[in-house]
């Protein structure tokens, strides 16, 4: 296992004063690493620009030496039985399960383990069933998708192995004895895996359903693997119960899954098998090294917890928001955290090594996903049998959530995305000197419109793309009161995501049918496990961005960015163009070369854009490149827009007014706030930001 020298994570990526935040790092340095804290301002490495820009917090944390200890993670998902089963020497027993194998390993794979039993796939995928050093093969292997009934009989001093096969294939039903004495056993039971000292070994990759453990007619452990689906925990219907660790997906479909039914909810019987995977990994679980409980006076803003020993570092985000219900600026940045954590370790498959160079040129942040997978990768990868990685937690290190860290290396701008993008707002507020509190989506999905209320404006960063419905909740009545809600960015409020009831750290995606998707849901499961919601874009919930934003997502290219050309004349709106003189806004920029690129969104009335909205620039680029998402195509030569797909691929900057007294003003462009810091932050992107937040804030 590759691992970096130094490394931590926050139990949390967010705190009021008087709330604690836990630091957990593994060290492998000999010697204490220190621990400081800056307050964030630039996360850009670029040397054309800013550069990174940190200020000293130590007047709120003391700066501190840690003793360094190296604390070890560990993959695979798998099951483990509350309290063990006591079996008797030569007693009759009967291990089974019905599974779906998604991938031959070149080891072995447990389905059932019992202390010295266990029921499974060997290297080459066949079955097999083990006591002690006694083994049974099957003759063939099973067929990787389908479904098959294993298990393994003793008695009377022989064991049988028989593999049934469910679905149709070429496989066979087959049984194989042999002679064994089955000893006297005291062991917890292991689902998907076995348990090898303090770590789980023979990790199963596919589905189990129906796992039972009998004697004679005797049923001594049996689990409906449906039962309590939103848990990390399967109660039993005999024996003890079990606890799911590293998270396996549920409310994935069965063996007698017909299609009749596409809920697990409503027919919980089709959907009784659990998906384990031998690279899940959310929750590494380390102790805690140091904390620190955000002090009374203590700014809202973006932190920066850096620990660095001789050789190495590592930095650790997190968020100081305003004491709960109380206000200490009138603008409020709302910071995505959730779509931060869902694209958390993505291991990009455009990744090359030669990015190097450039990384450190930069002095930018040293190590890529894509180069240390074993500390678990994003919703945007698959796991190592291909299916899509539907789970998400900030309980590990996130590579990409540092300070530096570039997404793209081959661009002639910055390349950045998410924290580091986003940074080019924050860095920009403190150039006009423009006072900001700190919201993320955590305290917008708990306190909803209480957690923004009484901001005279709402500003959204680059790529606010993953919400629950407390969220869109929330954002919709600050809104409609009489907020003013800036949306800076494109591809915003796009998936539909739900958080774990027991690890608020985990998140859940299923990319169901349409949208921009690094893979796809399986039918059946396109239904969130956590809370039973219906997964996928918004827009196939009948919450379009348009109708929160007035836009919403209708391309996507590569990495640059184009101008906006001014379309409003309307005297009314001489008050957003003041001191610009140019019809052409934003041809510059540190992400993508320009204002509006790489994602665009644009305005669809059929989908919720207000009638009265006014389009205040359109994007100019030349966007044959791009895609049109594919949501909005129907044909080759048709899509839901109406008219020709060129004509399609743009992005609106728009504004109105709202009945309760507020107003939405929205860019349409991920990469509108990589121009605000152009030409130290005078140019007419800045200008016009600069003007809306003026006469909305003051």
């Amino acid at each position: 296992m590759k691992e970096v020298p130094l490394a931590g994570y926050t139990d949390r990526l967010s705190a009021r004063p008087g709330e604690t935040i836990e630091f957990k790092v593994s060290s492998h340095l000999d010697a204490p690493f220190r621990a400081r804290l800056m307050r964030s301002i630039c996360a850009d490495p670029n040397p054309a620009g800013q550069g990174i820009v940190e200020e000293d917090a130590s007047a709120w944390f003391t700066a501190r030496d840690v003793p360094s200890r190296h604390q070890p993670f560990f993959s695979g998902s798998y099951g483990t039985s509350d309290t063990a089963l006591k079996i008797q020497a030569g007693q009759a027993l009967t291990l089974a399960a019905t599974i779906l194998p998604t991938r031959i390993t070149g080891q072995d794979q447990v389905v059932l383990g019992l202390g010295p039993i266990a029921l499974g796939l060997d290297a080459a995928g066949h079955g097999f069933a083990l006591v002690g050093n006694q083994r049974l093969i099957t003759s063939q292997p099973l067929t990787l998708h389908k479904w098959a009934r294993i298990s393994a009989e003793f008695a009377d001093g022989y064991f049988t192995l028989t593999l049934t096969p469910i679905s149709r294939d070429t496989t066979l039903a087959e049984s194989v004895s042999g002679t064994a004495a089955l000893p006297a056993i005291n062991a917890t039971v292991t689902l998907a895996a076995r348990q090898d000292g303090p770590r789980a070994t023979a990790h199963f990759n596919g589905k189990v359903e129906a796992p039972s453990i009998t004697s004679g007619d005797t049923p001594l452990a049996v689990w409906d693997l449906a039962a309590n689906t939103p848990s990390a925990r399967v109660p039993a219907l005999t024996g003890p119960g079990l606890t799911l660790i590293n998270f396996p997906a549920r409310g994935m479909t069965g063996s007698g899954w017909d299609a009749s039914e596409m809920c697990w909810r409503h027919k919980p019987d089709h959907y009784g098998a659990i998906h384990f995977h031998d690279d899940d990994l959310y929750d590494f679980g380390w102790e805690t090294d140091f904390s620190f409980t955000i002090p009374d006076g203590m700014p809202s803003g973006v932190y920066v917890m850096r620990i660095e020993g001789d050789s190495d570092a590592d930095a650790m985000p997190f968020y100081v928001c305003p004491p709960k219900g109380e206000r200490t600026s009138d603008l409020c940045v709302l910071i995505p955290t959730f779509t931060y954590v869902i694209y958390g370790n993505h291991a990009r498959p455009d990744y090359n090594p030669s990015w190097q160079k450039r990384i450190a040129e930069w002095g930018a942040y040293p190590y890529n996903a894509a180069e240390y997978r074993d500390y678990g990768m994003s919703t945007y990868n698959t796991h190592s049998d291909g299916s899509g990685i539907c789970h998400a937690s900030h309980h590990r290190p996130l590579f990409n959530l540092r300070p530096g860290y570039l997404t793209f290396c081959t661009t002639p701008c910055s390349g950045l995305r998410h924290f580091q993008a986003d940074s080019h707002l924050i860095s920009w507020l403190h150039a006009k000197s423009i006072s900001y509190d700190i919201i993320t989506d955590t305290e917008l999905h708990e306190d909803g419109a209480a957690a923004i209320a009484g901001y005279k404006a709402v500003t959204t960063t680059t790529h606010p793309e993953y919400h629950t419905a407390e969220t869109l909740d929330a954002l919709r009545e600050y809104r409609d009161s009489g907020g003013n809600l800036l949306y800076l960015g494109g591809n915003g409020f796009y998936w539909r995501i739900a958080r774990h009831r027991e690890n608020n750290s985990l998140l859940e995606i299923r990319r169901a049918e349409d949208g921009i998707r690094a893979w796809a849901a399986e039918p059946g499961e396109y239904y969130n496990a956590f809370d039973g919601t219906y997964g996928g874009l918004w827009r196939r919930s009948g919450r379009a961005p348009q109708d929160l934003v007035g836009i919403g997502f209708a391309a996507q290219g590569e990495f640059y960015g184009s101008p906006y050309l001014r379309l409003c004349k309307d005297p009314a709106f001489d008050w957003l163009f003041e001191g610009i003189e140019n019809d052409v806004l934003g041809d510059f920029g540190f992400s993508g070369n320009g204002a509006a690129g790489f994602e665009l969104d644009h305005v669809d009335h059929r989908l919720g854009s207000p009638k009265d909205l006014t389009i205040l620039a359109r994007s100019t680029g030349d966007n044959h490149d791009f895609m049109l998402v594919p949501e909005e195509m129907l044909t080759h030569l048709t899509n839901l827009t109406g008219g020709s797909e060129d004509e399609a691929k743009h992005a609106d900057m728009i504004y109105f007014d709202c009945s309760g007294g507020g107003s939405v003003f929205s860019t349409g462009s991920i990469t509108f706030c990589g121009s605000l810091p152009w030409n130290d932050f005078d140019n007419d992107i800045s200008r016009l930001l600069e003007n809306y937040l003026r006469r909305k804030v003051g």
